[in-house]
C-alpha cells in the first residue's frame, strides 16, 4: 500500500479558483477518473477528477479555499505504484483553451477561408451596399472530438435580438456541458435545432438578420468553446463535468462586450434564468423528471447540488411539495383549488379577501419566519382538511388493568433500557381493529378502494422544528417491546433531523397522541392518502358506574377522525367501541 498526493493538474492560466463542491470525504473508496471536487472561476466550473484509484485518508482542502495547478487535494492509500508522470486525465484543456485562444493572433489563412478557430459562419447581402442586412448563418463551433451532443435547454427564440457571444443553446455530452454563444449580433429569425436534437461541429444552428459588415474577408470572432482534451490526445472524461461558454474568444476592438452567460438575454427557462447546475446534476434531474428551473440552490453562488435534487425529490414524494406541472393538474381536478395567491386570498374559493393589518400600529411586534416543516405541513393539512370530508368521534377507554399491567411490565424490563409506553400498546390494539375493520386500513384511488394487507402506523412525534411522522412498518408481527424499541429509535431520529424519506413514507393509518401534555379531545387531521387517523390525549382518573356503585377508573380519551367517502358512522362507532374493548382487556388483541 502506498500514500500518495493527487494534486491539481493543468487549469491552463487560471489560477486561485475557488472550491464549490467536496464530491468525495475521508474513507471513501475512489476510482480513476471519479470526481473529487468541483471548481469555480468566473469564466467556467469544472469537476477535478482523481488520478489514480484508492482508499481517501485526508482531504487537503475545503469549502471556500482557493487552489491552482500543482494544488494538494488530498492523501490517496492505492496499492498501485503511482506514476505522477503517466497521470490521469488533464481536467483543463477547456480553461487553458481560453487562455490560448484569448492571446493568439488570428491566422491570416484562416481569415480568408471564412473560418476562424471555432466559428462557422455564411452570409448573404439581403439590401446590398457596406452596413446593409445580411442573412448570416450561425453553425456549431469546434466542440472538440466529441459527436451527437445533445441539445438540452434552448436560450432564445425567434425574434429575439442577440448580441455577440449570448448564448443561443445548451448542449451536454456524458462528460461536459457547455452554453454555445453566438458569433454575431442581430435578430433571430429561425432556430435551426430544437431540445433533444444531436448536434456537430458544423451543424446549422441558428439564422440571424444582422447589420454588421460581414464578409469572407472578415474573421468571426473566436466564440469556441472546446471541451477537454487529455494528455494523450484523447478527449479527457474528467470524471465528470465542465460548465463553461464565456469569453473563450478575442474581441476585435468594435467588438460588442459579451453577455454574461449566467444572465441570458432572452432565456427560455422558468425563473429567469438558466439553472446553475453541473452536467453530472442536471442528468441527475432528468433520471428523475426533477425541474432544475424549480429549485433554488443551495450551493455557492446558488449552485443547484445533488442534495438538492435529491431533497426536492424527497418533498414530492412525501407530498410536501408539488412541482408547477403537479399543482396545474391538481388545480384543475379540484375546481379552483388550486396553488397560488387565490388559495391564500380565498379568491378561488369565492370567499372576500383576506385581511390585510399593520399590527405594528397597534404595538410592538416581532416578525419571524414559519420553520420549513411549518411551512410544508401547513399546506398539506390545509389541503386534507379542504379535500377529505372529516367525521370526528370521541369516545373513552377503561385502560386501568392495561396501565398497571404496563408499569409492571417496565418494573420487570428496566435491565433492557426498553420503556414501555401506552402508545406501544395503542398500535397493537389498532393494528387490531384495523384487521376487523380493513376500510380503515385502505386509501382512495380515483374512483376505486385500496385495501391494504400490511400494517404500518405512522404516530406523531413533537421536534424542536416541528411536527413529523415517523412510520412503524409492519406492526403486525412485532410485539409490545419491539415497537416500543423502534419508536423510541424513530422519535430520537426525529428530535435530531435524520429520518430518512423511507422512514417517513407508507403508513396505513396514524396515531397522534398528546397524552403527555394534557387535554380532552380534538378532532385530528387526517393525513392523506390515509383515510383514518386516531387522536388520543391525556387519561385521567373518573368514577365510573360499574353497577354496583361508582369507582375510580383511568380513563383514555379517543377521538377517532375518518374519511366520510369511505367510512360511515355506524363503522366508526364500532371501531371505537372494538379498540376500547380491546384496552379495557388486551387479552383480547389475541382474538
Amino acid at each position: 500500500m502506498a500514500l500518495i498526493e493527487i494534486k491539481v493538474p493543468d487549469i491552463g492560466d487560471f489560477s486561485d479558483v475557488s472550491v464549490i463542491e467536496l464530491l468525495v470525504k475521508p474513507g471513501d473508496a475512489v476510482k480513476q477518473e471519479q470526481s473529487l471536487i468541483t471548481v469555480e472561476s468566473d469564466k467556467a466550473s469544472m469537476e477535478i477528477p482523481c488520478s489514480a484509484s484508492g482508499v481517501v485518508r485526508e482531504l487537503k482542502v475545503k469549502l471556500g479555499d482557493k487552489v491552482h495547478e500543482g494544488s494538494v487535494l488530498l492523501m490517496l492509500e492505492t496499492s498501485v505504484q503511482h506514476d505522477p508522470s503517466s497521470s490521469a486525465p488533464v481536467a483543463a484543456s477547456l480553461l487553458s483553451a481560453v487562455s490560448t485562444v484569448s492571446t493568439s493572433p488570428v491566422p491570416t489563412s484562416a481569415s480568408k477561408t471564412g473560418t476562424s478557430l471555432g466559428s462557422h459562419v455564411t452570409s448573404s447581402n439581403l439590401k446590398g451596399g457596406s452596413g446593409a442586412q445580411k442573412r448570416v448563418e450561425v453553425k456549431i463551433p469546434d466542440i472538440g472530438d466529441f459527436k451527437d451532443v445533445s441539445v438540452i435547454e434552448l436560450l432564445a427564440k425567434t425574434g429575439d435580438r442577440i448580441e455577440v457571444d449570448q448564448s443561443l443553446i445548451t448542449i451536454e455530452s456524458d462528460k461536459a456541458s457547455m452554453e454555445i454563444p453566438s458569433s454575431h449580433a442581430g435578430v433571430l429569425m429561425e432556430l435551426k435545432v430544437k431540445i433533444g436534437d444531436k448536434v456537430n461541429i458544423g451543424d446549422l444552428l441558428a439564422v440571424l438578420q444582422s447589420s454588421e459588415n460581414v464578409s469572407q474577408e472578415t474573421s468571426a470572432p473566436l466564440s469556441a468553446p472546446v471541451m477537454a482534451q487529455s494528455s494523450l490526445g484523447s478527449p479527457s472524461p474528467l470524471g465528470a463535468s465542465f460548465e463553461a461558454s464565456a469569453s473563450l474568444q478575442t474581441y476585435p476592438e468594435a467588438s460588442p462586450l459579451p453577455v454574461p452567460l449566467h444572465q441570458p438575454a432572452n432565456p427560455l427557462t422558468a425563473g429567469g434564468k438558466t439553472p446553475h447546475a453541473s452536467p453530472s446534476v442536471r442528468k441527475f434531474a432528468r433520471e428523475l423528471a426533477v425541474p432544475l428551473d424549480e429549485l433554488t440552490g443551495s450551493g455557492p453562488k446558488g449552485r443547484i447540488t445533488h442534495e438538492d435534487v435529491q431533497s426536492f425529490t424527497r418533498s414530492v414524494m412525501l407530498g410536501d411539495a408539488a412541482t408547477k406541472a403537479q399543482q396545474s393538474k391538481s388545480g384543475a381536478s379540484q375546481s379552483g383549488l388550486g396553488s397560488g395567491s387565490g388559495v391564500g386570498s380565498g379568491a378561488a374559493l369565492g370567499l372576500i379577501a383576506w385581511p390585510v393589518v399593520d399590527f405594528a400600529k397597534f404595538g410592538p411586534i416581532e416578525r419571524k419566519p414559519m420553520s420549513r416543516i411549518k411551512k410544508i405541513s401547513g399546506a398539506n393539512l390545509h389541503r386534507n382538511w379542504v379535500m377529505i370530508p372529516h367525521v370526528t368521534n370521541h369516545d373513552d377507554a377503561d385502560i386501568t388493568e392495561l396501565e398497571a399491567f404496563r408499569v409492571s411490565t417496565n418494573k420487570e424490563n428496566e435491565k433492557s433500557g426498553v420503556k414501555v409506553t401506552m402508545l406501544a400498546f395503542l398500535i397493537k390494539a389498532c393494528v387490531a381493529c384495523l384487521k376487523k375493520f380493513p376500510e380503515f386500513n385502505s386509501s382512495l384511488d380515483g374512483e376505486d378502494l385500496v385495501y391494504k394487507s400490511y400494517y404500518n402506523i405512522g404516530f406523531a412525534a413533537d421536534t424542536p422544528n416541528g411536527l413529523m411522522v415517523p412510520v412503524l412498518k409492519n406492526a403486525d408481527s412485532k410485539g409490545v417491546l419491539q415497537i416500543s424499541q423502534e419508536m423510541g429509535e424513530l422519535a430520537k431520529k426525529a428530535r435530531e433531523g435524520k429520518l430518512s424519506p423511507t422512514e417517513m413514507t407508507g403508513a396505513t393509518f396514524t396515531i397522534s397522541s398528546l397524552g403527555g401534555i394534557g387535554g380532552r379531545y380534538f378532532n385530528p387531521i387526517i393525513n392523506a392518502p390515509e383515510v383514518s387517523i386516531l387522536g388520543v390525549c391525556k387519561s385521567s382518573t373518573q368514577p365510573v358506574w360499574n353497577g354496583k356503585e361508582f369507582a375510580p377508573r383511568l380513563m383514555l380519551p379517543l377521538s377517532l377522525s375518518w374519511d366520510h367517502r369511505v367510512i360511515d358512522g355506524a363503522s366508526a362507532a364500532r371501531f371505537n367501541a372494538h379498540l376500547g374493548q380491546i384496552l379495557s382487556d388486551f387479552r383480547r388483541v389475541l382474538l
